[in-house]
């Protein structure tokens, strides 16, 4: 005769209880959609009951915005070293382009109603996936690649807010010339104007 099947809402607390209830939410998403999730299906999924979501997300928006933010934190990539800022920042560029391009996938295919019905646009998730570029800046600078006067706050974030408009536009990755052209005929010789004495006024 067999044992008893454990019960998993008796085994999981906190932490690991939230995660796995954002890894079912996130699954339900990729397979059924926002149309069909709903916190019954997700706590089905988890193994738990839906007075357990309620408690947390008081509705599938709520669950939803949070299971990309955890998918996100999940697929965190490292911050590049590859020695030059050209360098750092293609390299910066072409993983967001892996990882958000199949988050833009997803928002297309998956999340039409949820952006209808929420207000969200594919502009604002994008920006939950911008990261920090302020290490890569900081390399450079100590590299002697960039004058700190010249990072501004919008020349710090113009890497990903141009990426972030292509890949709003295209939905899905952006092709290495393009995230090239951004690098090389824009952020760079912005970036690099001071030192290389084009920012300065003629006397």
């Amino acid at each position: 005769m067999g044992g008893a099947v454990p019960d998993k809402r008796t085994r999981r607390r906190g932490e690991v209880l939230d995660r796995a209830l954002l890894a079912a939410a996130w699954e339900e998403l990729l397979e059924k959609g926002y149309e069909e999730l709903s916190l019954e299906s997700v706590a089905e999924r988890a193994g738990t009951s839906r007075p357990v979501l309620a408690r947390r997300w008081s509705d599938r928006r709520e669950l939803v915005l949070a299971a990309i933010r955890h998918w996100l934190e999940q697929n965190r990539s490292t911050v590049p070293s590859t020695g030059t800022l050209r360098g750092d920042l293609l390299e910066y560029l072409e993983k967001k382009s892996g990882i958000r391009g199949e988050m833009a996938t997803v928002f297309q295919t998956r999340l039409a109603t949820f952006a209808k019905e929420s207000g969200t646009s594919p502009q604002t998730l994008i920006r939950l996936m911008a990261g920090n570029l302020d290490e890569i800046w900081e390399r450079a600078v100590e590299r002697g690649e960039v004058e700190p006067e010249a990072l501004t706050p919008r020349i710090r974030s113009l890497p990903f807010d141009l990426f972030s408009v292509e890949i709003t536009r295209l939905m899905g990755p952006v092709p290495s010339a393009t995230l090239e052209e951004i690098v090389d005929t824009i952020v760079l010789p912005l970036a690099t104007a001071r030192r290389t004495g084009l920012g300065r006024k003629r006397p």
